[in-house]
């Protein structure tokens, strides 16, 4: 397959339909490699990334449910459940976050968009070395008890998790995707 027609094939794929094995230590290096290829304004690298394998999967369930019944004590115990599977049914969760830093020449704006830059070249990655994967974000990305528990510095905030492994059951098939030119213009600079 071309770089092309890689790109055009990569979606999410659901975290329940993920499975093992994951990629192992080169297959990862290399997503990661490709990840610190994105557009970096001032080479401020805001990205970062923390791994959960293994137990430390089980560890972070419990810690997002603890969070989420401290966040709102009646959540249901169905979506409390759901927290706590999702992670143990894929061999990695990703977490990412962006270290934020004051910079006269690089907006907090553009460090983030640096951050999601970077999430995307990951998730092509992986895509391209046969690895299924989704950004997930919901209510524990934005509590900063979870960014704590994770080890996140003063003006490092989560962007979301990405969960990776290996396509394991059939997935639903993918929306369809409306056709670009809905979304482009242009601009000619006159009335």
């Amino acid at each position: 397959m071309n770089t092309l027609d890689t790109l055009l094939s990569r979606r999410s794929i659901p975290a329940q339909c993920l499975t093992g094995p994951g990629p192992n230590e080169a297959q990862l290096n290399a997503a990661f490699e490709a990840a610190m290829r994105a557009p970096d304004h001032g080479r401020m690298q805001p990205w970062r990334f923390r791994l959960m394998r293994g137990a430390a999967r089980a560890r972070f369930a419990e810690m997002l449910v603890a969070c989420a019944r401290a966040r709102d004590p009646a959540t249901p115990a169905a979506q409390l459940e759901k927290m706590r599977s999702r992670p143990q049914q894929v061999p990695l969760v990703i977490a990412v976050s962006a270290r934020i830093r004051d910079n006269p020449k690089v907006p907090d704006i553009e460090q983030l968009l640096a951050t999601a830059a970077s999430v995307m070249n990951l998730l092509n990655a992986l895509h391209a070395q046969g690895f299924g994967a989704i950004l997930l974000t919901g209510p524990s990305v934005y509590d900063p008890a979870v960014a704590t528990a994770l080890g996140c510095e003063a003006g490092e905030r989560l962007v979301g998790f990405v969960y990776v492994g290996t396509v394991g059951v059939v997935t639903p098939t993918a929306p369809a995707r409306p056709a670009s030119a809905a979304f482009v213009s242009e601009w000619s600079g006159t009335d």
